[in-house]
């Protein structure tokens, strides 16, 4: 039986990064998980989840999450040097 730390080290994907895509989709983290599964596979599909966490820092800031849009940057700046066609 497969957990979902298991599937997360499958994807190619950060927990930080699954967590980013939840967030951004409004969705529970396994369905995170399956979608940037299959996004981070594609060269269009890395740009989308790139966008998805630039989107996210946007609205934490907006928000007044300042610590949250730290975060988020960090997580965005780990994925676009783990993942080339993101650029």
């Amino acid at each position: 039986m497969l957990t979902i730390q298991d599937c997360i080290e499958l994807s190619d994907l950060t927990e930080e990064e699954i967590l980013a895509i939840a967030e951004h989709e409004h969705v529970p983290e396994m369905v995170a998980v399956e979608l940037g599964n299959y996004l981070v596979h594609t060269a269009s599909g890395e740009k989308k989840i790139k966008r998805m966490i630039a989107d996210d820092i946007a609205h934490a800031k907006e928000t007044g999450n300042v610590k949250h849009a730290a975060v988020l940057k960090t997580v965005l700046k780990h994925y676009v040097e783990h993942h080339g066609k993101a650029v």
